[in-house]
């Protein structure tokens, strides 16, 4: 497996997670020690789960599409990719969604930022190139 560049695979994320998610009313700030446990447990839980999995790894290569589709301005592309992407996020199951929950939290910056990051990142690790 090739190795990925973690700020570029976690802009993916992001881009993928933020556009496509419905609005959610905003949450109190999180501690970072509940982030850092909900990241494990939601990597975990997607992990251990082959569908889940499978389904998130479709997801991201679907998000890398969409961001290329968005640089051409391929508004129909847009839309479809958009559309495969939300079926599949009912396939991955609430845990998407916490993942949304978590990335919006996530500060790059700091160190424990950085390494609720590296638990994401070892998610999108499972996935083929």
């Amino acid at each position: 497996m090739r190795k990925r560049n973690l700020n570029k695979e976690l802009l993916i994320v992001a881009i993928l997670l933020i556009s496509t998610a419905p609005l959610y009313a905003q949450r109190q700030q999180q501690d970072v020690g509940k982030l850092k446990a909900d990241a494990r447990n939601v990597v975990g839980t997607i992990a251990n789960d082959k569908a889940k999995t499978q389904a998130y790894c479709q997801t991201l290569d679907l998000a890398r599409q969409l961001e290329q589709a968005d640089q051409e301005k391929d508004r129909k592309k847009i839309t479809v990719l958009s559309q495969k992407i939300n079926q599949l996020q009912k396939l991955v199951g609430p845990e998407f969604l916490m993942l949304v929950n978590i990335l919006k939290h996530l500060d790059l910056n700091s160190p424990d930022g950085r390494e609720i990051a590296l638990i994401i990142q070892s998610l999108n690790q499972s996935c083929p190139d």
